[in-house]
């Protein structure tokens, strides 16, 4: 019971992560599984251990970490990730909870891409106001910001998943405190 809800509370901080970037969840994922027991891909998933996967996504992450640091650029790659950052969530959720026999995977998927989705939404909303505050000159600093929370919270979310659970929750339930604020101060106006 003990490790099902460790499987569980992994997938869902892997999949917010990959929310924030899609692919260094997925290559961290990859060499973990490669290199140590802390990480068991089942089938199909196993394949993500294979050396050809782990070089694309490593280049693949230089790519997206590159082009989220430039102003336009960043939104560009946003809209490109509207599909990518969901289904790295999706298959990072699916892979993590497969050791749980009684999770359908299709529900796996499913809660990945809407985690995932979420993540990539409010990083999407928020993006565009920080470039027109800054005038793009504080991209590259959130960019930085969000890539290191990506790291950090993918780590907790394999050694630690129930911090990283409560984590999350903690900041969707800020972002959504923030966001009824300021639509009641908009009214008042």
């Amino acid at each position: 019971m003990i490790e099902a809800f460790s499987n569980i509370a992994t997938a869902f901080g892997l999949s917010a992560s990959a929310g924030l970037n899609a692919y260094l969840p997925l290559l961290i994922v990859a060499l973990t599984a490669r290199f140590t027991n802390l990480v068991t891909l089942n089938e199909p998933w196993d394949v993500m251990t294979s050396w050809w996967v782990i070089g694309t996504l490593a280049g693949l992450l230089l790519i997206e970490m590159t082009v989220d640091k430039i102003p336009a650029v960043d939104t560009l790659n946003d809209i490109v990730q509207t599909v990518g950052r969901p289904a790295a969530g999706a298959v990072l959720f699916a892979a993590s909870s497969g050791t749980v026999g009684d999770l359908h995977p299709v529900l796996a998927v499913i809660a990945g891409l809407v985690l995932a989705g979420g993540v990539h939404a409010t990083k999407a909303v928020i993006r565009p106001a920080v470039t027109a505050t800054t005038a793009g000159t504080g991209n590259w600093a959130v960019s930085i910001i969000e890539d290191i929370l990506a790291l950090i919270s993918t780590i907790l979310a394999i050694l630690m998943p129930i911090i990283i659970v409560l984590a999350t929750l903690f900041l969707f339930g800020l972002f959504f405190w923030w966001r009824t604020r300021r639509q009641r101060n908009v009214m008042v106006t």
